[in-house]
């Protein structure tokens, strides 16, 4: 029986989110590589205290996040239920002793930092946003098992602000742990008079040293999305023709094949990679996340979503813009204005994308969002709606009208915008369904908190015309013979019978 037990995956955690569930698997050294594919795993329901009365469900999505780690995504189990998981054929996974933790309160990701310094990332502390806490309050707890007072190093915060905590590194981690045990240690944090956090969080193996000091790409884009693989083509085609060189997608709960589209623009040569970020409403602690896996790699790094696109005026590159301003000495973040548009008279997506099909906006802009050297930032890390708070000396500027904003396709026809109703990514921004701030520019003026379609929705926000963008790309993308844009369904075919026709050639 100990045998099998060494050569089956065992479940670490189990996590429950609000309209779904987050199961950990954990696979021995031996079957390493040797995941088990989404077809062969099923979500197992049972009756607390009976394992005899069950159903069970094909998972959302199952992912590999760690060499030796899944995480499968389950629909939410009938109340009176409680869940595993089991490949097909076999009993379920045993979840004896196994806390099942709420998402509400919850340790959920942790890094260590480069000056001997671990990040914590925490739900549930409800901090006002863009405001520190007093660190002195809080303390990083490490161990294998928290219950276990003798086997916990405890260490001072650093900073505490939203849903982010820096603690220092204690000495007995810096100074080196077997493998085996540093991957089996979890950080919580633990408030003065009150109890240690649950926590699901194992800080990456090594701390971060050794950067370059000429880094790879001078500009990479950071964005944060849910079931957007149709428009990611067309963000990613453009923003590489004006200067991106790598992108980081923070993927919060898609399941919409992603992936294929992600292993497609890889394929024709975009430096681009999926990241999964299953913790809901923590865009900010993502970006936060983002930037320091980035800092590495990027001299800049911009926040923006899949729906808003840097458009520079008069043609050029981000690159150039940045020079521009390179003689503004310090300078840490470049903001951009944004300028929402409206769905033009749209019923339907239109075919050619977004910045082709979406001709009229709103003549006012709408906040800003930012590119940041991420070397620059604050050690809180604190950053809301796309900026970040920078350390002592660096600065942050607003770059005019006239030389770059940002079209933000943000009220697209209802098919695409009825979607955000669902759920919002900020921890800051209330969803459409909740009566909260309903007069937020967050918000869609006049639809309140129903996903209905107001009857003159196509031709609302809708007050100055803007072509250029949608003229600049047709000159730049739209292919001479068949008059597709590259990121059109019909364009595929057509691109791999002339990559086809080149390998022939070159025979």
């Amino acid at each position: 029986m100990q045998a099998k037990h060494q050569n089956s995956p065992t479940l670490r955690d189990i996590v429950m989110l609000p309209d779904q569930v987050l199961i950990f698997l954990n696979y021995p050294s031996s079957l390493f590589h040797h995941f088990h594919s989404q077809h062969k795993i099923q979500c197992v329901y049972f009756l607390v205290n009976s394992s005899k009365t069950r159903f069970t469900h094909t998972p959302i999505e199952v992912n590999v996040v760690q060499p030796y780690e899944q995480i499968i995504r389950c629909p939410m189990h009938p109340h009176g239920y409680t869940i595993s998981v089991a490949t097909k054929s076999k009993d379920p996974i045993p979840t004896k002793d196994l806390f099942i933790h709420n998402w509400e309160t919850l340790v959920y990701e942790a890094l260590y930092d480069r000056d001997y310094t671990t990040i914590v990332f925490v739900k549930g502390l409800n901090l006002r946003p863009e405001r520190l806490a007093e660190a002195s309050k809080f303390q990083c707890v490490f161990g294998y098992d928290f219950k276990n007072p003798k086997f916990i190093l405890s260490s001072e915060a650093v900073s505490v602000a939203q849903e982010i905590v820096r603690c220092r590194t204690p000495m007995s981690i810096l100074s080196g742990q077997p493998q085996a045990q540093a991957h089996a240690i979890k950080v919580s944090i633990k408030i003065n008079g009150g109890e240690i956090f649950p926590s699901i969080a194992k800080p990456s193996l090594e701390p971060y040293q050794n950067f370059p000091r000429q880094k790879a790409h001078k500009i990479c884009l950071c964005t944060m999305l849910r079931n957007q693989a149709r428009f990611l083509k067309e963000w990613v085609m453009y923003h590489g023709k004006v200067g991106i060189q790598r992108w980081f997608i923070y993927d919060n709960n898609s399941d919409d094949d992603i992936e294929k589209v992600i292993g497609i623009l890889q394929s024709i040569g975009y430096n681009i990679t999926r990241h999964l970020w299953p913790w809901v409403k923590t865009q900010e602690a993502g970006f936060a996340h983002c930037a320091l896996r980035a800092r590495s790699s990027c001299e800049w790094v911009g926040f923006i979503d899949v729906d808003e696109f840097f458009n520079i005026r008069g043609g050029g590159t981000l690159n150039k813009v940045i020079k521009l301003y390179s003689k503004v000495k310090n300078l840490g973040e470049i903001r951009t204005r944004c300028y929402s548009f409206g769905p033009s008279g749209l019923k339907k997506v239109p075919r050619e994308g977004v910045t082709v099909g979406y001709t009229c906006r709103l003549l006012g802009s709408e906040r800003h969002k930012s590119i940041i050297r991420p070397d620059a930032l604050n050690q809180s890390l604190i950053n809301v709606v796309h900026h970040f708070h920078l350390r002592t000396p660096f600065v942050a500027i607003e770059l005019e009208k006239g030389v770059m904003a940002i079209n933000h396709y943000k009220y697209q026809v209802w098919e695409v915008f009825k979607e955000k109703f669902y759920r919002r990514v900020s921890a800051f921004v209330a969803d459409w369904q909740e009566e909260n701030n309903v007069g937020s520019k967050d918000r869609a003026p006049g639809v309140g908190t129903k996903a209905v379609e107001p009857k003159d929705w196509s031709n609302r926000f809708c007050e100055v015309k803007d072509m250029r963008l949608r003229n600049w790309v047709l000159r730049n993308f739209r292919d001479r013979r068949t008059h597709l844009l590259p990121w059109e369904p019909e364009f595929e075919p057509h691109f791999k019978r002339r990559r086809r026709r080149k390998n022939i050639d070159r025979l």
